[in-house]
């Protein structure tokens, strides 16, 4: 029997536009979430599920991620992902990755080929290539940006996933295209262990939203401390960290599941494409609340 109630949280970005319609990225979600369900209650652990969803948002082309990535203002993809698993706090990223399909799948690599955390660039493309991933032939035509910048400075949409396995394990992933026109070589909180990604023991955290802001405040650390001193649940850590964040003048939305398979998503920005397994089974999805 399982020890402990399965959980998932899924976003797809914090950023999104009021004129537009997201049916099909929530429907995407809540279709990841089943599968979530089932892969967990299979028995899958809580990694192999973050990395296995991640990898299906990358690849779907529906999110500023992956596939839906927009291009840097010289024109090149240059993608970032943080995969951790909890147990065990290891952790692997890749930032600024060029020519890949699955950058959840190379941070994994980080993670389990080599002694380090973060590898960029050259170095991470080079490992990706020794281990056979995926590459992209030809980034002009597999790029199909998800989301064109408007009279914004900034315009983002991360994808994540957190999860809870039936053995009690949790795991976090998180990959972005980046922010939209960004400055070559710019590196968000997404691949920054502590700032976009975290899982423990205690609990498994993704961050979206602008994340110069997410880095300066060390969110997702800011919600495990929290949460492991203060006895907060995950919900009430996360909206202190947001507090924070819009502090110092940013914006954006946290996902999380503890220990005990309670969930938290809430986000300070127009809303949140996200969908939820609960511990009780329920599946929930959307982009603004209720």
């Amino acid at each position: 029997m399982a020890s402990s109630p399965v959980a998932l949280v899924l976003h797809g970005g914090a950023g999104v536009l009021a004129r537009r319609s997201y049916d099909r990225e929530v429907e995407h979600l809540h279709s990841l979430a089943e599968r979530g369900r089932t892969l967990l209650h299979d028995g899958m652990s809580a990694i192999d599920v973050v990395a296995d969803l991640t990898r299906a948002m990358e690849v779907s082309g529906l999110y500023v991620a992956g596939k839906g990535s927009a291009p840097n203002v010289e024109g090149r993809y240059e993608l970032d992902a943080a995969i951790m698993d909890g147990p065990c706090r290891m952790a692997g990223a890749v930032a600024a990755l060029e020519g890949f399909v699955s950058p959840i799948d190379a941070a994994r690599m980080v993670m389990e080929k080599t002694p380090h955390v973060l590898l960029a660039g050259d170095g991470a493309a080079r490992l990706a290539r020794k281990n056979g991933l995926e590459e992209v032939e030809d980034p002009d035509s597999y790029y199909k940006p998800a989301a064109v910048a408007d009279n914004r400075a900034i315009a983002t949409g991360t994808v994540g996933a957190v999860a809870l396995d039936a053995e009690g394990r949790l795991a976090a992933a998180t990959s972005t295209g980046g922010t939209l026109k960004k400055t070559p070589g710019r590196v968000g909180d997404c691949p920054l262990i502590g700032s976009g990604t975290w899982a423990d023991t205690e609990v498994a955290v993704s961050c979206t939203g602008q994340g110069e802001y997410f880095i300066r405040s060390l969110a997702a650390g800011t919600v495990a401390a929290r949460i492991r001193y203060l006895q907060e649940s995950p919900d009430e850590a996360c909206r202190w960290a947001l507090k924070d964040v819009k502090r110092l003048g940013g914006d954006g939305g946290i996902i999380a599941v503890g220990k005990d398979g309670r969930v938290a998503f809430p986000w300070n920005s127009e809303g949140m494409k996200h969908a939820v397994l609960h511990p009780d089974g329920r599946i929930t999805a959307g982009v603004k609340a209720g």
